[in-house]
């Protein structure tokens, strides 16, 4: 499976809108944390590359940068959460959901701003865009359970 790529995202057809900056930073933060695991890229290449994209510029660069870094700063601990509901080795689930679930997992820990929901949400609709066939499913089961753990009365609440 070749690279996500913000430069070819999925064909938008008339009249939808375009994606959020919020939206746009997702995007570049999967294709970031993809160059990381298979390409071995360090945090400042990663960002001198998105920065060369055309479209960057209408990413939420702010929030790209901070969960770029802490996406980055705690993968370890982040993949070890989501690898408590997955039934096979890490290296085994497509480098695209890993980095998807990655981006998931650190919103969900570490920007409470961020409903549970939206952050699910969000990661469905880019493992729709990137990942392969029915990866969206197995991002979506993910999530589900540990959200569950992690918001707990939250996920309740809804």
């Amino acid at each position: 499976m070749s690279a996500p790529s913000a430069l070819n995202p999925a064909p938008r057809t008339r009249g939808v809108k375009p994606p959020s900056p919020r939206r746009r930073a997702r995007e570049f933060l999967v294709q970031g944390l993809y160059q990381a695991q298979i390409g071995g890229q360090d945090e400042a290449a990663i960002l001198r590359q998105a920065e060369t994209v055309a479209g960057f510029n209408n990413a939420d660069q702010v929030f790209y940068k901070l969960v770029l870094t802490e996406a980055l700063a705690h993968s370890t601990d982040l993949q070890n959460s989501v690898m408590a509901f997955i039934d096979r080795p890490w290296q085994d689930v497509s480098p695209v959901e890993r980095s998807i679930l990655l981006l998931a997992a650190c919103e969900l820990k570490l920007h409470l701003e961020t409903p549970a929901r939206v952050i699910i949400n969000e990661a469905i609709e880019l493992a729709k865009i990137y990942g392969g066939t029915d990866g969206y499913k197995f991002v979506n089961g993910i999530l589900d359970k540990l959200a569950m753990v992690l918001r707990e009365s939250e996920m309740r609440a809804v």
